[in-house]
C-alpha cells in the first residue's frame, strides 16, 4: 500500500531492466553495493544477477544463493 493506494503489480526486473535501474541506481535510490536477482533465467537452476558496485552481470544458481531483490511496477 502506497498513500493509500493497493498495488498488485510488481514484479520482478528481467536483465535488461535491472541493468537500467543501476545505471539509475543515484536518481532512483535505495540500493545496495550487492548483487540483486533479476527475473531472466540462465537455466531451470540459474538466472542472472547484477553486482551494483560494478554493473557486471553473471548467472548464478537460484536455490543455493541468497541475493537482493528489487521489485519493480511499469517500466
Amino acid at each position: 500500500t502506497v498513500g493509500g493506494n493497493t498495488y498488485n503489480d510488481w514484479f520482478l526486473p528481467s536483465k535488461d531492466e535491472l541493468n537500467q535501474l543501476y545505471v539509475n541506481r543515484a536518481a532512483i535510490g535505495g540500493f545496495t553495493e550487492r548483487s540483486y536477482w533479476s527475473s531472466t533465467e540462465y537455466t531451470s537452476t540459474f538466472a542472472w544477477r547484477q553486482y551494483f558496485i560494478y554493473g557486471y552481470h553473471y548467472t548464478d544458481d537460484k536455490f543455493y544463493n541468497t541475493i537482493y531483490v528489487r521489485a519493480v511496477r511499469a517500466f
